[in-house]
Order: structure tokens, then sequence, then C-alpha cells
């Protein structure tokens, strides 16, 4: 039987390990930090810890929505996909992950693009909900 990505990469506590180092820094990050506001750290590793753990095989049950439907309300762009994909593959280096298991998952990672980044504000509007309110955070 083949090995799952999440059994190669050391199961939970890897995720967990990745997630505390990459939500440190997000939450650190003056801009990123932003969309955050209000979110306890700790229920946003968690969830996102289940989330990518069950997209690498792991039997774990993710208490979240769907990307589309979380992230409908925020405006993010590919400058802001981009920055936030280059703090996690720091945090998977900096968590000893080995290159070739980290180059898998910032695959995987990549694979939510088109589900979160907006491509202007215009379809922003148009896909957003008109009764939450938006989150638009301004590069400082």
């Amino acid at each position: 039987m083949r090995q799952s990505l999440f059994d190669a990469l050391g199961g939970l506590p890897t995720f967990q390990k990745v997630h505390k180092i990459f939500y440190d820094k997000i939450y650190a990050h003056e801009w990123l930090k932003e969309f955050f506001v209000g979110h306890d750290q700790q229920v946003i590793e968690d969830r996102q810890t289940a989330f990518m753990a069950l997209k690498m095989g792991g039997k774990v049950e993710y208490p979240g929505r769907e990307l589309p439907l979380a992230h409908r309300h925020m405006y993010i762009t590919r400058e802001l996909f981009d920055l936030r994909s280059s703090i996690l593959k720091e945090s998977l280096q900096e968590a000893g992950v080995p290159d070739d298991l980290a180059e898998q998952w910032l695959r995987i990672d990549n694979t939510f693009f088109r589900q979160i980044v907006k491509d202007s504000m215009g379809s922003f509007y148009e896909t957003s909900w008109k009764y939450k309110p938006r989150v638009i955070i301004p590069k400082p």
C-alpha cells in the first residue's frame, strides 16, 4: 500500500508545527494580519491543519467551510496569494520539512489559487455577499 503524503510528512504533529510557525508569521505581518483581526490564531491554525491534512490523505475531520465560501467576502489578489505562499515556503523550511515533501505541499496549496484569488475588484463585487462585510485590506 502506498504511503499518503500526510503519513510521509509525519502526520498531525508536522502539520501543527508548520501551521504554528506559519500563522505566527501571518499574525505578525503588517498586511496579512489584518485579514485575521478578531479571529483566534489557535482556531485558525487548527482549521488549516485539518484542511491540509485531509487534502494530503489524513483521516481527519475538517470543521470549516469550503474555500470559496470561506474566502468569498475577502478581496485576495495574486500579490497577497504569492506573499502567503512565500511565507508558507519559509515555514515549511523552518519546520524541517524535507524539500521534496515541501514542494508537494506547496503544489497542493497552489491548487486552491482559483478558489480564493479575485481577478479584479469588479469580479469581487459581483461574487461577494452583499450582506456580509467585505474585507478589503489595502497594501500598507
